[in-house]
């Protein structure tokens, strides 16, 4: 087996590898082209622990190792992907258009929160029409509670949640009940225990600092390599593992000034991964940054992903639905500004943004919605309260909220469990093991929520019951109110299939208010095909609107069916009427 590392700095790289024949230590030689260290070692096998040593130090980790089946703090271990077994060869992947993401956290998806244990909640996923599966980070992390967003081995599969061969099975499987998956992945910082990656070599940055962690060097000396390196780990996310797409972490966090941005690079390198592999593979970043080049073309001055999410949908909606001003909300003004989202895409699009002080944004009319990622909750915007509450909705708000991202043109997303009105919260947690650190975080989530004017008391991080309060319970889906909700949102994800016109780039769109209401007209002219979605966000409001001739009510958020309260929405000659909030999808 060849073993190679990155230590520019080192005069001497041997490596130990803890066999079943025994213990080796071998002295690695440089390579003066690759700029690497590099030995081969025969009779080495898969689950082998090996570490390499610099300059005769303490033993490291692999800064790309692929499996810590001992934790960050312990040896690396050999990963022969010769083992994993696919059963998966017509799989081409999914396009952009047909994509409906349901985001997950592998702890908390099911009681024993690993990844096979997921495999078991497969057939329900599928039968409720999402198409892919995000998985929040898997890469290893300190400890077996955490978001994800703290791991510190970009490469390896976390230990806890069934290591590399566990994520290879669970792609597998997915793609045999037809369901993609996406995989978050974290390229702008690394948590704040157990990295290894600052002894081999400049991987960090000092020109900036994130919230969250070391940022990564990818415009400094030495750049060039760790740009290689993420890349490498992102590419072999797709060859050894199958996946079919990769969500980019806060990519407005990275520093790169560069002429040659490390995102297009990245972007590019994973789409050549899918290419070669026969697979359509999709790119989506996280921004707060509004800028549509992140979705343009490299030929157009654009990075070249595929599809960004979209905070401002969810935010206008929110408040639309609420009347919540408090911390980022008080940019947004509810019913108008959703409209604008709807018709714009985003909001702060040049506008002043309080919260920042200054204009944000910047016009994306040119992008087609469908390279926008929408949803009424993330793992983000629900944990981003002191507890971690799901969003207040009553049982119409919460059919209003998934009607208007469901029946949307964008590309909508639901976060696990809002299907069936889980009621688990789902607050931040972690796992470090120094007690020091964790005091410093649950400080640190006092400080926040205090600064942001919210109520209610902050879970604390460290305490495991915080983590168990977020497992799911999906058998609330077999009683009311839940087992309606989940017909609705089954109802709603068909509609979205039935109606092409509802999401068509072809279909030409108008949106328009009527006091606290919106009507959204899609239409696509040459296949005859008409859709009209009415949102109404008046509280014991009596709304009458115009909606046209020749249309029918296909949805009506009041409908007892969905555990409404049977003040259902009638048509007479093209005229709707319809009480209190509400959502109601006519089609002709």
């Amino acid at each position: 087996m060849r073993f190679e590392v990155w230590a520019p700095f080192a005069a001497t790289v041997s490596v130990t590898v803890e066999a079943t024949s025994g213990q080796r230590d071998v002295d690695l030689q440089p390579d003066p082209v690759a700029g690497t260290w590099v030995g081969v070692l025969a009779d080495v096998r898969h689950g082998d622990r090996y570490r390499f040593v610099l300059d005769g130090g303490e033993p490291l980790a692999d800064p790309a190792s692929r499996w810590q089946p001992d934790g960050v703090h312990g040896p690396s271990a050999v990963v022969d992907v010769r083992r994993f077994t696919f059963t998966d060869g017509g799989w081409r992947g999914i396009e952009l258009a047909d994509a409906v993401f349901y985001e997950l956290h592998v702890g908390t998806f099911t009681p024993a929160g690993t990844l096979p244990a997921a495999v078991s909640q497969l057939p329900r996923l599928a039968e409720l029409g999402v198409t892919a599966v995000e998985l929040m980070p898997v890469n290893a992390f300190p400890g077996e509670r955490n978001w994800g967003y703290d791991g510190v081995f970009p490469s390896a599969v976390q230990a806890s949640y069934g290591g590399p061969e566990g994520l290879a099975t669970f792609v597998d499987a997915a793609h045999g009940h037809g369901l993609a998956v996406v995989l978050d992945v974290v390229y702008n910082h690394v948590g704040p225990e157990g990295s290894v990656l600052g002894r081999f070599g400049p991987y960090f940055t000092d020109v900036i600092r994130t919230p969250w962690g070391d940022a990564i060097n990818l415009a400094g000396a030495g750049s060039d390599t760790v740009r290689r390196t993420f890349v490498e780990s992102a590419c072999h996310w797709i060859t050894d593992f199958h996946v079919d797409g990769l969500r980019l972490d806060a990519v407005h966090a990275f520093h790169d000034p560069t002429a040659l941005p490390f995102l297009e690079v990245l972007a590019a390198a994973v789409h050549d991964a899918g290419a070669a592999a026969g697979r359509a593979v999709l790119v989506i970043a996280e921004s707060s940054d509004n800028d549509p080049r992140l979705v343009r073309a490299p030929a157009a001055g654009g990075m070249g992903c595929d599809a960004v999410w979209n905070d401002d949908v969810h935010h206008a909606l929110r408040v639309a639905l609420t009347g919540d001003r408090h911390g980022y909300y008080i940019d947004y003004d509810g019913v108008g500004d959703l409209a604008e989202a709807l018709t714009h895409r985003w909001v702060l699009r040049g506008r002043r943004s309080t919260v920042r002080g200054r204009r944000h944004g910047r016009s994306a009319d040119d992008i087609d919605c469908g390279r926008f990622v929408v949803f009424t909750g993330n793992h983000d915007q629900i944990g981003n309260t002191p507890a971690g509450d799901r969003p207040p909705y009553d049982t119409r708000r919460r059919l209003v909220a998934a009607a208007t991202i469901v029946l949307s043109p964008f590309t909508p997303m639901l976060f696990m469990g809002e299907e069936y009105a889980e009621t688990a919260p789902f607050p931040f947690f972690v796992d470090h093991g120094d007690p020091e650190l964790l005091e410093a975080v649950h400080q640190g989530r006092r400080r926040e929520f205090s600064a942001a004017e919210c109520s209610g008391e902050v879970a604390d991080p460290a305490s495991p019951a915080t983590f168990e309060a977020a497992v799911l319970n999906p058998t609330l889906a077999e009683r009311e109110p839940h087992r309606s909700t989940l017909s609705a949102y089954t109802e709603l994800l068909a509609l979205r299939r039935r109606h092409r016109a509802l999401t068509a780039s072809d279909a030409s769109q108008e949106v328009t208010r009527h006091g606290d209401s919106l009507v959204v007209r899609r239409e696509r002219a040459g296949a005859g095909a008409r859709a009209v979605l009415v949102l109404a966000f008046g509280e014991g409001v009596c709304t009458e609107i115009d909606v046209g001739a020749d249309l029918s009510i296909e949805f009506d958020a009041s409908d007892r069916r969905w555990g409404g309260d049977g003040a259902a929405a009638t048509l007479d000659r093209g005229r709707l009427r319809l009480d209190g909030i509400t959502a109601v999808l006519l089609v002709g």
